[in-house]
């Protein structure tokens, strides 16, 4: 089973933060930037939520608000669900699933090393699921005698 830590070897460890008092406007402008859909929010070196192309949608264009002005710490996620790096592809799809998120921040002896898209996840259990088909087919036509 491919793990967390396989995935961040894979794509790397770059995390994109902001802080709560940025505006919601510095963070979009961040995401378009990086190409990215999400921000982990971070106050003091700790993560204290996320914020995403949804939160924007949902709690700012959808209620009238401006991006300009509005703080990311009216809008971010303040539940934020964490991986360490020794869980599964499998594990953080469940999850992800369960909790209906689609960003999951990696941590290892209380620091940040990385985040998780449901995309990193996805695109790891296709990989694993060819491998095990090629290596039944493989077993299926006699080429492992």
């Amino acid at each position: 089973m491919i793990t967390v830590k396989q995935m961040l070897e894979e794509k790397g460890h770059q995390v994109w933060t902001i802080s709560p008092e940025a505006t919601v406007y510095e963070a979009l402008k961040i995401m378009a930037d990086k190409g990215i859909g999400a921000l982990i929010v971070v106050e003091n070196d700790q993560v204290v939520g996320v914020i995403s192309e949804r939160d924007y949608a949902r709690k700012v264009v959808l209620k009238g608000k401006s991006s300009l002005d509005t703080p990311v710490k009216e809008i971010m996620s303040t539940q934020v669900y964490f991986v360490d790096p020794n869980c599964t592809a499998e594990e953080c799809m469940a999850l992800m699933t369960e909790k209906r998120i689609r960003h999951l921040p990696v941590i290892q002896e209380n620091k940040l090393i990385g985040v998780i898209s449901i995309g990193d996840v996805v695109k790891s259990i296709i990989t694993s699921q060819k491998i095990t088909i090629e290596h039944l087919q493989n077993y299926i036509m006699g080429k492992y005698q």
